[in-house]
């Protein structure tokens, strides 16, 4: 159930019979040369339409901008930061626990977003309410080890191929080629740096390690549309679960 496509009369008996809602968020960012730009937040939505039927379930429009400040130095990034991002789900929340919700299932596409998701979720339990994240990309790479991928790669590639294959663009595929901090401290993984190694952060912007975008061990030339509709069902199916027993949790 959209929250935009019912009426303040449906949304009032809903609230007085639920008090449990679903929040998507992600974020509008670089993703590579070769996917678009709504990646984070395009594939929570999916997710969400591919769930609905399933949950009867309100779902929050979906927020498309997020804690993208490490990716601005590409052309079309809009970050809200740390600060932002607080701010306007704090509002969200506040007014969905003034409706009645108690329940916030945050479905969320982008990890730079996950410390506000917790901070926020945090404060719930303070008020006797609950905030569960699902991090959708990390729970498909538990799904199955395959699917598991770094930023902008082969797992995302592939499930935007499944969503809208207008929004994938090889032509301007660009191989990722690290950029080690020095000979001694090389590439770990986005922040990081292999140290004798040891994994320590070096916390900088994207374009400083990855002159494409996009970074991890899944090269967007290996995705294809059946891997993102097989990893996406997989997904959602788990969530809908998930949900389910979230839903059944008494709060005491």
């Amino acid at each position: 159930m959209f929250l935009e496509k019912i009426t303040w009369k449906q949304a009032e008996g809903y609230f007085k019979e639920k008090d449990i809602a679903i929040i998507p968020v992600g974020s509008t960012e670089n993703h590579g040369s070769q996917l678009c730009l709504g990646t984070d937040f395009l594939i929570p939505r999916r997710l969400c339409e591919m769930m609905d039927e399933r949950l009867n379930i309100l779902i929050a429009p979906t927020v498309p901008f997020g804690v993208g400040d490490q990716h601005i130095n590409f052309p079309g990034t809009i970050t809200i930061g740390y600060d932002g991002l607080y701010d306007l789900m704090t509002r969200i929340v506040d007014q969905l626990y003034g409706f009645g919700i108690r329940k916030f299932v945050f479905l969320n596409g982008h990890g730079g977003n996950t410390p506000v998701l917790q901070r926020v979720a945090l404060e719930l339990d303070e008020r006797h309410a609950m905030g569960a994240i699902l991090n959708w990309w990390l729970l498909a790479g538990e799904l199955d080890p395959r699917w598991k991928g770094g930023h902008g790669g082969g797992e995302e590639t592939a499930a935007m191929l499944a969503i809208d294959p207008s929004c994938v663009h090889m032509e301007y595929f660009m191989p990722f080629e690290p950029k080690d901090l020095s000979p001694d401290l090389t590439f770990a993984g986005s922040f990081n740096v292999n140290c004798n190694g040891v994994s320590v952060p070096v916390p900088r912007h994207v374009d400083r390690y990855s002159s494409c975008g996009w970074y991890g061990p899944d090269s967007p030339e290996t995705a294809t549309k059946e891997w993102g509709e097989e990893m996406l069902k997989a997904t959602a199916d788990f969530c809908v679960d998930f949900i389910k027993k979230f839903e059944r949790v008494s709060l005491g």
